[in-house]
C-alpha cells in the first residue's frame, strides 16, 4: 500500500516545504504530494492556500506577487520557531529535491492553459516525469493536463463522492481518484466501481491510525496521511 506524505511529512516541519520534503523522503514515504500556484510573474510555487497569510509571514493572494516576492518571505515560523525563513519553494526546486519516491502533484486553481503547461514542462526538463501523477480537484485543469500532455498519469480529487463521479473519472480518464477518508468508509460501492475500472483509490487526509485498518480492507491503493514515519511502522507490522 502506497505512503503518501501529505505535503511532506507535514506532522513534523512545515507543510509544502523542503524540510518537510526531506523528512517525508526519510520517513520512507512511497509518494510525496504537493500544491502547487502560479505567481503573478508565472513561476509555479509550491503553498496549498489561495492566499500567503496562513502558512507565511505575507499576505494577499499569490498570483498576486511575483516570484521574488514570494520567496523572500517567511514559511515556517507559523509552524515553530526552529523553522524560522524556511522559503515557499518553488516547483523546479522540489522537482530537483525530492528522489526516489513518486510525485503527486496537485494544481490549484485558477490555473491557465499556458500556467499548465509551464509546470508540465518543468516535471519534463527535472527528468521526473515518469513519476509524477497531476491531480486537481477542478475537473477543468485535469481535462487541460490531458490536452497539454495526454500520456501524463492523471488523478482527481473529489470532496464527496457525487453521482457522476465514475463517469466523470472515466471521461478524464484518470488512473487515481483521491477522495476523504469519510467517502471511502461510507460508500464502498464507489470504491468498488472504481477499482474495477482499475482506477486507485487513495483516500486524504488519514492521520487516525485507528481506521487504517479498516481503510486498508476497502481496497484502497495508499493512504495520504500527515503521519508518514508512523504508517511507514505500521504497514511494515
Amino acid at each position: 500500500m502506497h505512503n503518501v506524505a501529505h505535503r511532506g511529512y507535514s506532522f513534523v516541519a512545515p507543510e509544502n516545504t523542503l524540510p518537510a520534503f526531506e523528512a517525508a523522503v526519510r520517513a520512507g514515504a512511497t509518494h510525496v504530494e504537493f500544491d502547487v500556484r502560479t505567481t503573478a510573474d508565472d513561476v509555479p510555487v509550491v503553498i496549498h492556500d489561495r492566499t500567503l497569510d496562513r502558512t507565511t509571514s505575507g499576505s494577499g493572494h499569490v498570483w498576486d506577487f511575483p516570484y521574488e516576492t514570494v520567496a523572500a518571505l517567511d514559511a515556517g515560523s507559523w509552524f515553530s520557531p526552529a523553522y524560522a525563513d524556511v522559503r515557499v519553494p518553488s516547483l523546479a526546486e522540489v522537482l530537483d529535491l525530492v528522489q526516489g519516491p513518486e510525485l503527486l502533484l496537485e494544481i490549484k486553481p485558477p490555473a491557465t492553459l499556458s500556467q499548465v503547461k509551464t509546470i508540465l514542462e518543468l516535471v519534463a526538463a527535472a527528468g521526473v516525469r515518469d513519476r509524477t501523477i497531476v491531480q486537481s480537484f477542478d475537473p477543468a485543469i485535469v481535462a487541460l493536463v490531458r490536452e497539454v500532455d495526454p500520456a501524463v498519469r492523471r488523478g482527481l480529487l473529489r470532496l464527496r463522492f457525487e453521482p457522476g463521479t465514475v463517469a466523470l473519472a472515466d471521461e478524464l480518464e484518470v488512473v487515481y481518484l483521491n477522495p476523504s477518508t469519510a467517502d471511502v468508509l461510507g460508500d464502498p460501492g464507489t470504491v468498488a466501481a472504481l477499482t474495477a475500472r482499475g482506477i486507485d483509490v487513495m483516500p486524504w487526509t488519514a492521520n487516525d491510525m485507528a481506521v487504517w485498518p479498516v481503510l486498508a480492507q476497502a481496497g484502497i491503493a495508499g493512504l495520504i496521511t500527515d503521519r508518514v514515519a508512523e504508517l511507514t511502522g505500521w504497514l511494515a507490522r
